[in-house]
């Protein structure tokens, strides 16, 4: 009998394990596949395969980790993942434990946009139909923005300069980084309270695209369309379009431009209503003369101008038409009398009493 060490099974795991945990390349280590067997636990834990053309590898990404992400994966999306190789203990299975993951080739921060922008596509939140109309002259305006950037001093320079009598609210909120959301969200719905208020801006200048991520936030799109009050959106720049302003009633390129189609400009108001002066008494000068008209023909009709004559005349017609009616009784009368006398004859002729005589 040969003699020799005898493991357990547990035994062989747990040195695998060891050897594993304390192989530095594996434990940060970066891999690319394919996500297959996608599943999401009701703990939040996330379990896949990642494989390429010959493998598979089994990965595991824990709610305190996906609660992070951008996107939403699913299976067939290539991925980039980073984290450490481990054994399982309990199935004897070496897998991946996912730290940080990225969406290989579009970038994160585009599908995740993607994925947003086709499901409230599909709810109807961009739907044209339900945009609300902008007051033509808003008297309070609420801006939503950043109190200390360059933006805030944009809009409300131009607003003033545009339409000086028109009130502006400032109500501040974060624009970028992590708790921008959530203050966003507080914002438009404190505006959305202040029934005084026409108007709502919200926006902020440019900013790569992490710097206008908040502008992408599920919650922010869905505070704006269910905001009563109408909505327009400035965010960045011409080229940069967010989830915001597409939920928006109205998109600014900038939010200079927000500013600019919130109030009309002073002279061009002045301008359009001395316009509307001018066909208002353009319009009364021709319904005056309508109505001179209509009088001149009704001062020259007969029966103003000479009524007894009219009225004589109207008489002769009265006379004439019963005249004529009456000859007209008697006619049809005495064809019906003939008519009439014509049946009795026949009936006469068919009696029995006449047939017998």
């Amino acid at each position: 009998m040969i003699l020799a060490k005898i493991f357990t099974v547990s035994q062989v795991t747990y040195y695998l394990k060891n050897l594993l945990e304390k192989d530095q390349r594996l434990q940060n280590i970066w891999i690319t596949g394919e996500i297959s067997n996608f599943t999401r636990h009701s703990s939040g834990h996330m379990y896949f395969t990642l494989k390429d053309q010959s493998s598979r590898l089994r990965a595991v990404m824990f709610k305190g980790e996906n609660q992070w992400l951008k996107f939403q994966p699913h299976d067939g999306l290539e991925v980039l993942v980073c984290g450490r190789i481990a054994v399982y203990q309990k199935n004897g299975e070496y897998q991946l434990y996912v730290d940080l993951m990225e969406a290989a080739g579009l970038g994160s921060l585009y599908l995740a946009y993607e994925q947003l922008k086709n499901r409230l596509a599909q709810e109807g939140l961009f739907d044209q139909a339900k945009k609300k109309p902008l007051p033509q002259l808003a008297q309070k305006i609420g801006v939503i923005t950043s109190p200390t950037g360059a933006a805030v001093r944009d809009i409300i320079k131009i607003l003033h300069r545009r339409h000086p009598r028109v009130d502006i609210l400032l109500i501040p909120a974060q624009v970028q980084g992590e708790v921008a959301p959530q203050s966003l969200v507080e914002a438009i719905q404190l505006a959305g309270r202040l029934r005084e208020l026409d108007l709502l801006i919200i926006g902020r200048g440019g900013g790569s695209a992490e710097e206008l991520w908040a502008f992408n936030d599920e919650g922010v799109a869905r505070a704006i369309a269910s905001c009563p009050i109408p909505v327009i959106s400035g965010v960045g720049h011409e080229t940069d379009f967010t989830i915001a302003d597409l939920v928006a009633d109205l998109r600014a390129p900038t939010p200079s431009g927000a500013a600019e189609l919130a109030v009309p400009e002073i002279k061009e108001l002045r301008k359009k209503i001395m316009m509307s002066a001018e066909n208002l008494k353009f319009s009364f000068f021709r319904a005056c003369e309508r109505k001179r008209a209509q009088l001149l023909r009704l001062t020259t009709h007969p029966a103003l101008k000479r009524p007894e004559r009219w009225l004589l005349s109207r008489r002769q017609q009265v006379d004439e038409v019963k005249e004529e009616l009456l000859r007209y009784i008697q006619t049809t009368l005495e064809k019906k009398r003939k008519l009439l006398l014509v049946e009795l004859g026949k009936l006469d002729a068919l009696s029995p009493l006449s047939t017998l005589a």
